[in-house]
């Protein structure tokens, strides 16, 4: 029997639905991993990471949750085969977290390159949240509770990842101790990290309204595709155009499965006689046979919300007793189980 992996998602925040920037970045891997049987997978609902820079709205997470839930249900994530829970109800994790945060330094905290872009994008100035500048530790107690050795994240959580392995490096040299297990990313194929937004956005973001969600209806869809930034330069259709920067064509790398079809397409766009709207129309065409069972899937498990609670709560109460039990080594390795 093939050795088992353990396997845990600590980047999608309850922060609203998810875009399809959520979906080519980490869902697709997870459900593949997932999927070839050879992983225990744990797949969490970061609500805690989340009230770190939402802790005035508490209700935006709680309405959020739901909907994260459901969309990974939707995309294939199966609880037969993943662990999906909820990150606040599981103790350990905050326990976890004040441990590690004894082996780090506010210094290399503040180094943390994606803290750091994260920070700039939030505009917070000097008035960064603690809880917000500590989520790297509070992610590497995610992991490490579960001793994940396989993480799926998009590029730029690289860093996060990193930071997790040194505080595992640590932690088993300062309390001579082999308990801790260092992580290693699995990242989604080349040029599909991070997909655009609508309007050419670098990235697909909630906060810039430039998304496509999993649960857009059809003429949502269309409406948003019809908006999208392609070519300003390219005015006529007998205009030649650039497909370089044109985020139809970076939509059509991604989700076409017809890959000469798209290069067809690219050189009669570069050579003039193409025009956005037909491109548009065929892109619409590709996303909506893409999206279509997604969003049909969400929709009857929303007609079934008992059931997706069901899920959230055996999924928590699984993945407690694995972070408790890790939480019991790491206590016995500092030596602070006084009375057990």
């Amino acid at each position: 029997m093939a050795e088992q992996k353990h396997v845990i998602l600590t980047g999608d925040r309850p922060t609203g639905k998810l875009h399809i920037g959520h979906y080519v970045g980490s869902l697709r891997n997870r459900v593949a991993l997932q999927n070839t049987g050879k992983y225990d997978t744990f797949i969490m609902i970061a609500d805690q990471q989340a009230l770190t820079d939402n802790a005035r709205d508490p209700e935006k997470i709680r309405r959020s949750l739901h909907e994260v839930a459901l969309d990974y249900l939707a995309v294939g994530i199966d609880p037969a085969k993943s662990t999906i829970f909820v990150q606040s109800q599981i103790p350990a994790l905050n326990e976890l977290t004040m441990h590690y945060l004894n082996l780090v330094s506010v210094s290399r905290l503040k180094r943390n390159p994606t803290v750091k872009t994260e920070i700039k994008q939030k505009e917070f100035g000097e008035s960064v949240p603690a809880g917000f500048l500590i989520y790297p530790v509070s992610q590497a107690a995610d992991i490490t509770a579960f001793k994940a050795d396989t993480v799926p994240v998009g590029d730029d959580q690289e860093p996060m990842l990193e930071q997790t392995r040194e505080i595992v490096r640590t932690f088993n040299r300062i309390y001579d101790q082999d308990i801790l297990v260092e992580p290693e990313g699995v990242f989604p194929p080349k040029g599909e990290g991070r997909i655009p937004g609508l309007d050419g956005n670098a990235k697909m973001s909630k906060s810039l309204g430039n998304c496509i969600y999993l649960s857009d209806d059809e003429d949502t869809i269309q409406k948003k595709v019809m908006s999208m930034y392609t070519d300003p330069t390219h005015i006529k259709v007998s205009d030649p155009g650039h497909v370089e920067g044109n985020t139809v064509f970076t939509y059509l790398d991604i989700f076409d499965p017809d890959k000469e079809h798209v290069e067809e397409l690219k050189q009669q766009y570069q050579a003039g006689g193409l025009g956005d709207v037909k491109i548009k129309r065929y892109l619409n065409e590709v996303l909506q046979a893409e999206l279509k069972p997604i969003r049909e899937r969400r929709e009857k498990f929303a007609a079934d919300m008992d059931y997706v609670d069901k899920v959230l709560m055996e999924g928590s109460a699984r993945a407690n007793e694995v972070a408790n039990q890790t939480l019991k080594e790491v206590r016995d390795a500092i030596g602070i189980n006084y009375f057990s």
